[in-house]
């Protein structure tokens, strides 16, 4: 059975009932639903507890993607023993750097508005994130960017989610911006992020429900990682 995603539905879930439906050869564990984020887009995948009815607790260091792309795998920590399968459990976020990385995509999402370049790889960190890009010509100016990306956040803009079917993106190719990492499909439909009526695009990780909760950001080094690929580094201010 395909794992129900409920951090698609609400990112500020911490913590859900779960139950355990399998167990992978290599140790992982299979929930029915989670509030795990799995590896994907760039975004590490979440880190935190399962916690059984007993009120014993088991590590989780990971997640990630089942290679059919329908299940999420929970990676308990090394030595952890495994809950049977059918037991009844709590799925429980380390949240604080989940909000984090909450903060650093939305913030991404900004940066490629103010550099609207293609975008050829990006990874999303608590501490530092990045984006690079298709850009011919170097002599990028961080704290013009840092500016226009600080005056997108303040505007506070509400950010919002809606599903469009495959064909419809393949009728609207401009919307995808990323050419290393292609929108997540499969499943017929492909899920759109909108921030006010700044920026639209298919994303499948999570975000904040408003700009003003990403706070100032900082634009580190600029790094030539090609003829015409430029990395550009992000904080939290």
């Amino acid at each position: 059975m395909a794992t129900a995603l409920l951090f698609r539905d609400d990112a500020y879930l911490a913590d859900a009932p779960a139950t355990v439906v399998g167990l992978t050869p290599e140790g992982g564990i299979v929930l029915d639903r989670t509030v795990f984020y799995a590896t994907a887009g760039g975004q590490p995948g979440d880190t935190g507890r399962l916690v059984g009815a007993d009120g014993t607790e088991l590590a989780v260091a990971g997640a990630v993607w089942s290679p059919d792309k329908t299940q999420i795998v929970h990676l308990p920590a090394a030595g952890s023993p495994l809950p049977e399968v059918g037991a009844a459990v709590t799925a429980r976020l380390d949240w604080a750097p989940r909000y984090r990385r909450m903060r650093m995509h939305t913030a991404l999402h900004l940066l490629s508005v103010a550099l609207p370049y293609p975008v050829t790889g990006g990874s999303i960190g608590e501490e530092e994130s990045r984006l690079d890009f298709d850009i011919p010509d170097a002599g990028l100016d961080k704290d013009a960017i840092a500016a226009r990306v600080n005056e997108l956040i303040a505007t506070d803009a509400a950010v919002t989610e809606s599903w469009i079917t495959d064909e419809e993106l393949d009728a609207n190719p401009g919307l995808v911006k990323t050419l290393s990492v292609k929108p997540p499909r499969g499943s017929g439909r492909v899920r759109l992020v909108r921030i006010g009526d700044i920026d639209l695009q298919p994303c499948g990780g999570t975000h904040v429900r408003r700009l003003g909760e990403i706070g100032a950001v900082v634009i580190g080094k600029i790094e030539k990682k090609g003829q015409q690929n430029r990395r550009v580094r992000l904080a939290l201010a």
